[in-house]
């Protein structure tokens, strides 16, 4: 019979497998999974506070590590055969689920302080500003995916776990990091993608968790708003055609059952996305 101990860490390494959806799939935010999971806080607070909290908080989060290790081993497959034979259906799907976070994350952005015109600013400035940037972002080149290269993803990911409704899967796709990614995940390549992408995990989270927490806690209206300007404006350019960029959507030979089928996955994403955003409130 299971013991008590040997069901918590079984759960945990459980909730890791549910996280790493957040690692892979783009419109899903590792921070907000973290949340559902009621993992979120007592994650940040360690990331905040290594030195002070390590003792107790290392041993309970192992096991949420290899869960996600396991959890990005077992999805990338059939998410990079998804992506290779369904592109259009399987963006517009993910589109939609951002969308349906959007009620939630504007709900979250004014808990604290209701939205005034600093907030539309920040909005606003985000959305243009971040929107040009990353769409030419891709016309000076992708990252190469290396060491180097594979270091950002990880940093991003870490950003994703950090902030929750930001989806990192987003930026890595204008990248060109989000396919060489998944291939690196079946071949669970140890070395040359899980290693690096670690390290740059490991030091955004050490480096900006505190910050982050502490932006949070002294201008939480205005962190929100900069946060749904970017989703915006990630999510239309994942549905924009981009010549420069390698893994930009093509919509070359779309036919009209494609176009059926990316909108009716369009509308299930946006459903899953509202009911996780709803789960999070409610479990959070």
């Amino acid at each position: 019979m299971l013991t008590h101990r040997t069901l918590s860490v079984v759960t945990r390494l459980c909730k890791g497998v549910i996280i790493a959806l957040g690692f892979i799939l783009p419109g899903v935010s590792g921070g907000v999974l973290a949340a559902i999971l009621g993992l979120y806080e007592r994650l940040l607070g360690f990331m905040a506070h290594p030195k002070q909290r390590w003792r107790r908080d290392l041993p309970f989060f192992l096991p949420v590590g290899i869960g996600g290790l396991l959890g990005v081993a077992l999805l990338a497959a059939p998410l990079a055969y998804l992506l290779a034979h369904a592109q259009v259906i399987v963006l517009w799907g993910f589109a939609g689920a951002i969308v349906g976070t959007l009620p939630d994350l504007l709900r979250t952005a004014t808990k604290v302080a209701p939205r005034d015109t600093i907030d539309w600013i920040w909005f606003v400035g985000t959305l243009l500003v971040g929107g040009i940037g990353l769409y030419h972002l891709s016309f000076l080149g992708t990252l190469p995916a290396n060491f180097g290269g594979f270091m950002v993803a990880g940093g991003l990911i870490a950003l994703g776990i950090l902030i929750p409704g930001l989806s990192p899967s987003n930026l890595l796709l204008i990248l060109g990091l989000f396919t060489p990614m998944l291939q690196g995940f079946k071949r669970f390549d140890l070395l040359g993608v899980f290693l690096p992408m670690a390290i740059g995990g490991l030091v955004t989270l050490v480096a900006l968790a505190r910050g982050i927490e502490a932006l949070i806690t002294h201008y939480h209206s205005r962190v929100y708003h900069f946060i749904i300007g970017l989703v915006v404006a990630s999510t239309a350019l994942i549905l924009s055609p981009n010549p420069a960029a390698a893994e930009g959507i093509s919509y070359t030979g779309v036919t009209l059952g494609t176009v059926v089928a990316s909108l009716g996955a369009a509308v299930v994403g946006a459903a899953l996305g509202w009911w996780m955003s709803r789960l999070e409130e409610r479990y959070k």
